[in-house]
């Protein structure tokens, strides 16, 4: 009988982190195709055997290092989204958060948006329904606003959701860690813009 993998290693480290850690690294270093199952393992300490107990493949890890983050953004969207405050203030903290814990996890959303293609079909279109059901519940606080007369409605809400995404997947192309501004203002900023294209 094979011998189960351990779920930690000496120092208390959980091995699907271990796993996920260097292949996050590994990937932002060399690419996704440029870098080898073998290579994961040996820079995780831990053996082929325990990458296929935690994740079925590479694609898996791939996979995982997107949705890892995007279930954090999820849950901090839908903690914005059900606060009892006037729509504008929920969409603002929502803006500007998705913009802070895309800077704090710089390097998975680098690797997804250029490795994303890689993925298997399933993997792609399980991706695509998690991005999606993001982008509705931030589309829905907009048609709120919407509705209630609080923003404008001369831009559908399906191209402000775009136009403020497409500055959030951008930040890995030029942001840097010491740069002159903080994930903080740069969140306050792209927000800032969100709500000024909107104000009727």
């Amino acid at each position: 009988m094979a011998a189960v993998p351990r779920t930690t290693d000496g120092d208390g480290t959980p091995v699907p982190q271990r796993l996920l850690a260097a292949a996050t690294r590994l990937f932002a270093e060399r690419g996704y195709d440029r870098t080898s199952v073998q290579e994961i393992v040996e820079a995780a300490g831990v053996t082929k055997g325990a990458l296929y107990h935690y994740f079925g493949s590479k694609d898996d890890l791939l996979h995982e290092v997107y949705a890892r983050v995007l279930r954090v953004q999820q849950e901090r969207l839908d903690h914005f989204a059900g606060m009892d405050a006037p729509v504008d203030q929920r969409l603002r903290g929502a803006a500007a958060d998705v913009v802070v814990t895309t800077i704090e996890n710089l390097d998975d959303a680098m690797i997804f948006f250029r490795s994303m293609h890689h993925l298997s079909p399933e993997k792609n279109k399980q991706v695509r329904a998690e991005r999606r059901r993001y982008h509705e519940r931030f589309r829905a606080l907009i048609e709120e606003g919407q509705k209630e007369g609080v923003f404008s409605t001369a831009t559908p809400a399906d191209l402000v959701v775009d136009y403020h995404f497409g500055s959030v997947h951008h930040l890995s192309t030029w942001y840097r860690p010491d740069g002159p501004l903080t994930p903080q203002q740069v969140a306050d900023h792209l927000a800032d813009l969100l709500l000024r294209a909107l104000r009727p």
